[in-house]
Formats: C-alpha cells, structure tokens, sequence
C-alpha cells in the first residue's frame, strides 16, 4: 500500500526533480573544499578534513578583519579543486583588484569581474546566471559586500536630490537572499557574501549584522571576524591575530571561536590556532614550562620537547594531523550533532510534568 501510494505521489504534481528523501541528490554527500588553513576547515564544518559546501556563507565584521582575503582565500582553495571552475566575483567595493588576485595565487583570467551599482542590479544578474548555470557547473560566488550596496531607490533618490529615507533596502536584500539561496542549494554551488557589522548602544552593547532577519534565515553559516594585535618582545607589530565567532551555522556548534594569525612578513600561518585546540583536548601538553610534547597514538607522549617557535611547522603537525583520535576529538568538540533525544512518556515522566505544572 506504502509503496503504491509512494508511486503515485512522486508520479502527480508539476514540480520536476521529485525523490525519494533518501535519494536525493539535493541532500547528496557533499564534497567539501579544503582550505590549507586547518581551524578554517573546522569553522565550515567541525572537522579537520572537512571544509567549504555548497550554500550561502556570510563573512562579517569591522574594517580590515580580514574578511575579504578570507573570501578570496576560499575562491582559491575551490578553483585549485576544480581546474575547469570559474568564480564570479560581484564587486561593491573596488578593492580587491587584479594584482591582489594574483597575490593568492589565482588566475585573474577564470575571475569574472562584475561591478554593480545597487542591489536590485546584483538580484537581476546573479539570478540569470543562476538560471544559465546547469547542475555539475562548477562555479564560485564572492559578493564583496552586501554591507556597501545601496538600494536602486537610494541611487535615484541622490540623484534627484531627495534626502527622505530609504525603506526599500531591507526588502530588496531579501529578495535577493530569496532568490539565490534555493538555486545555490539545488545546483551545489558556494557562495561567500562579505558584510558589516555593528554594534547596538545598550548599556551591554551587542554585535549587530546589518540586512535583518534574511540574512541570518538565509545563510548556512555566519562568522564575525574580530582582530586583536601580534606584537614581538621590542613592542613593535608584526601581525594580526583574527578570531572567526560562529555566529549562525548547520554544522558546527555556535559561538565557536577559532583563532588564526596573519603575519607582516609570513603572510598566513597554516597551523595557527591548533595549538590552543590540541592543548585543550589533550594531544599536545607542556612538560616544563616553555616546551610541548604532542600526545600520540594511545595515549603515548613523546620524548621530544618542543619550543612554542616550533610548534608551528609541517613536522609538528602532521602526526597529529593524521591520528584519527585527534580528529575524532576535534570532530566531537565542535561539530553539530543530529541525535534525536526521543520523547519520554513513562508514567514517572508525565507524573514529574503534572507536579512542575501544579
């Protein structure tokens, strides 16, 4: 009878695509896009070996926390995946140009550059290129930033000297999100937006993400990107520490913090932030004070000591990096789970309910 009545079901109606849920091939197993920066992978996913999916990401923060050349970071990390991808890059902004592309070592030549003068520009566009784009198309979305954009009322209004305010904004913003966000999950493709943030002026001020509710109901993840300052002994800067709070996310716990450093003359240090982690799980200890030992396969800590300096290299890590508990434990510490607790309704547990309603 079930599966009769499956048949017919999946054989009536006018929208194509029908399947079992179990088939899916919205809901497929998705190949993620690694990066080469591993806390970043565990931001996307909460796990070592995981990355970047399909969706919209949503990067925000004050001025120069690095948001833009943590996009521009992802879109190299998927054009290296995919040789035939392309990236489609709406610019709002104008500072990312060719030589800052090169700089990350990407091919200007598969950039798409598209600059846009207001968000209603941006929905007509990005939707026909959506619309043009078949399943297996392998491209990347980078929106810098939807924080900038004005309003094509806004545009007009300036124009014909108005100054009343602008209430169209927000609604345009959600019609955008609308629109792009079911064809980036239907065709699997990745979209990073760049966006601002505030905060509120209440006695305990909070961080504040401009766009309203579509912004948050729309994306599968949301970092605020903060920075704090790397100083040497002398006092002077050498860097910048930037922290990613999950803010919104399907995969990984909220209100996780990673950590990872940007130096002057380094650029970006790969294994930054995993020391913190591995300290706090246990797969890295300090012996004496000033030197780490890494805790190996069974529980075992090896002889060797380390200095902080050199815990940041290739021959640190990749032990670790390649044991399956330390992955394990990162995965569990981070990654959100989908366990179903089931209902209880033993007569001990509906008589406990009856004496907390009396």
């Amino acid at each position: 009878m079930a599966t009769s009545l499956l048949e017919r079901m999946m054989k009536t109606g006018s929208v194509s695509g029908s399947a079992l849920l179990s088939q899916s091939t919205i809901f497929a197993k998705k190949d993620p896009i690694r990066t080469d920066l591993p806390v970043l992978n565990i931001a996307f996913s909460g796990e070592l070996d995981g990355g970047l999916v399909s969706g919209l990401t949503i990067l925000a923060g004050v001025s120069k926390t690095f948001k833009s050349a943590l996009g521009v970071y992802c879109m190299k990390a998927y054009l290296d995946k995919y040789p035939d991808a392309i990236a489609i890059f709406y610019d709002t902004e104008f500072g990312i140009n060719e030589s800052y592309i090169r700089a990350f070592g990407i091919d200007p030549n598969r950039v798409v550059h598209i600059p846009v003068d207001h968000i209603e520009m941006l929905k007509f566009d990005m939707t026909k290129k959506l619309e043009a784009i078949n399943k297996g198309d392998r491209v990347f979305f980078f929106v810098d930033s939807i924080g900038q954009i004005s309003s094509k009322k806004e545009v007009d209004d300036a124009i014909d000297e108005k100054s009343v305010a602008d209430m169209s904004r927000a609604k345009a913003l959600r019609s955008l999100l609308r629109l792009v966000t079911i064809q980036l999950a239907k065709k699997d493709l990745p979209c990073i937006m760049v966006n601002h943030v505030y905060q509120t002026m209440e006695l305990y001020s909070k961080t504040v993400i401009p766009g309203g509710t579509a912004v948050t109901y729309s994306a599968n993840q949301i970092f605020v990107i903060s920075k704090s300052q790397e100083k040497n002994n002398d006092g002077d800067l050498d860097g910048w520490k930037f922290t990613i709070t999950v803010e919104k996310s399907r995969f990984v716990k909220e209100k996780s913090k990673l950590a990872f450093q940007v130096m002057y003359d380094k650029g970006i240090q790969k294994y930054s932030g995993l020391l913190d982690i591995a300290l706090e799980l246990g797969y890295v200890i300090k012996p004496s004070n000033g030197w780490y030992s890494r805790v190996l396969s069974g529980g075992e800590v090896e002889d060797k000591k380390w200095r902080i300096k050199d815990t940041d290299s290739t021959e640190f890590w990749t032990p670790l990096l390649s044991l399956v508990e330390f992955k394990d434990a990162v995965t569990k510490r981070y990654k959100l789970t989908h366990d179903v607790v089931s209902a209880d309704t033993s007569d001990e547990h509906i008589d406990a309910l009856d004496e907390l309603e009396d």
